[in-house]
């Protein structure tokens, strides 16, 4: 919730703005002296502004603006003026001075939306736990129940799935629900350059060697998570898979991968026997826009998550917004649901968020338009396509996916559609 400073030296008029402004989802401080403002503004955090008054107890809005330009503040400052004629309110707003004024008389009909036009969002950051975010679908309920098998062996896994689809929470539940929760968890980021140690030239090592084995041993009896694993380098491949095959380290391996990373293993850009040794057992997370049944409750958690965080109360989706939301594809999945629905929680002021309080993005990656069963992640959705393409005939509908029919009907099995 951003905060406005009111600075004035009438109480009736630092509390007719504060209702208005507090009314409108704005958090107020109200001072009477320059001293006052002065610690004041020193507390604010971004986002903020001033609404001053061109005189008041000890000082002056002109003299406010001035503290300010010394020390390295910049929050914008509305004067309040009495009456002001044009050469004088150009002098107020010179140099760097109010960002706008408003005279006094009008300040219930114009305070809040110019306060709106210079308050700017607040930084609204959910940070999400480990937890899983509670959700209604089959697929998910299955998920559920694979992350307890998994977590109750030492096999290493991964977690197969688009970018935004909560593949690192699936990954730390197996860690935390497993018997190597009390043992220490170390992440990479494979993509990263953050492969940290040092280099030991007597060794007969390479430096990536030294600084792999480096995480391994810090995770001695726990559990490494790879994120997208798919971005290790062919040298990374080969140092991983030499500690696994030849140190034998006891630290379970989980790896978070986009779906391509099964295409790289069949084009030979990722090692396959590095492959098959860390995909002892694996989930594949289906993408927002393949269950949308969620997006009713992933919605609902965190509009409760932001109302906890912002001290306000909890807004809520009408129905033509819950159908925008499942129209929308999601390329972002998960990731980009929370920003849509938090960008609409803060700039609208009603308790009830529409439609048209959404913010998509206009911009979207190229859709991926072949039947191909190359993506675990959209395998169903495809397999649904064909079928309807081929108009039920299975033997067509396997030629467009490029398996064979025998395949095609055990997938018809796994998700559940025959």
């Amino acid at each position: 919730m951003n905060k406005v400073l009111i600075v004035d030296a009438s109480e009736s008029y630092r509390r007719l703005m504060s209702g208005l402004l507090t009314q409108a989802g704005y958090k107020t401080i109200t001072v009477d002296t320059i001293e006052q403002a002065i610690e004041a503004v020193a507390q604010l955090l971004p986002g903020a502004v001033v609404v001053a008054a061109m005189k008041f107890a000890h000082g002056t809005v002109q003299e406010l603006v001035n503290w300010q330009k010394r020390e390295g503040y910049k929050f914008p400052v509305i004067a309040v003026v009495d009456n002001l004629n044009p050469l004088e309110i150009a002098d107020v707003m010179k140099d760097g001075g109010a960002v706008n004024i408003i005279q006094r008389p009008a300040i219930d009909k114009q305070l809040v939306e110019m306060v709106r036009n210079y308050a700017k969002p607040e930084n609204i950051i959910l940070t999400l736990s480990d937890d899983l975010i509670p959700r209604q679908s089959d697929d998910f309920r299955r998920i559920e129940m694979s992350i307890r098998k998994i977590a109750a062996t030492n096999a290493n896994a991964i977690i197969f799935g688009e970018s935004g689809t909560g593949k690192e929470q699936i990954a730390k539940q197996i860690y935390h629900r497993s018997p190597r929760a009390q043992k220490p968890c170390t992440i990479i980021e494979a993509g990263g350059a953050a492969l940290v140690g040092r280099h030991d030239p007597e060794s007969g090592h390479s430096e990536m060697y030294n600084r792999m084995e480096g995480y391994f041993k810090k995770a001695d009896g726990g559990t490494i998570i790879i994120k997208n694993v798919q971005l290790l380098s062919l040298d990374k491949q080969s140092v991983l898979l030499h500690i696994l095959e030849n140190d034998h380290p006891d630290v379970r391996v989980i790896c978070t991968a986009e779906p391509e990373l099964l295409k790289m293993v069949s084009e030979k850009r990722f090692r396959p026997n590095l492959f098959y040794i860390l995909r002892q057992a694996d989930i594949t997370v289906p993408p927002l826009r393949e269950v949308t049944e969620d997006i009713e409750s992933l919605s609902d958690y965190f509009l409760t998550r932001y109302a906890q965080k912002t001290h306000q109360d909890k807004k809520r989706l009408d129905v033509s917004a819950t159908k925008a939301l499942k129209l929308h594809p999601w390329s972002g999945n998960v990731r980009e649901l929370k920003d849509v629905v938090l960008f609409a929680a803060f700039h609208t002021s009603e308790e009830v968020i529409t439609a048209s309080d959404f913010k998509f993005s206009q911009s979207e990656p190229e859709p991926d338009t072949s039947l191909r069963l190359q993506n675990p992640g959209k395998e169903k959705a495809k397999i649904i396509a064909a079928l309807q393409q081929a108009k039920g005939n299975k033997t067509q509908a396997a030629k467009l996916l490029g398996i064979d029919r025998s395949t095609l009907r055990y997938k018809l099995k796994q998700f559940r559609l025959d």
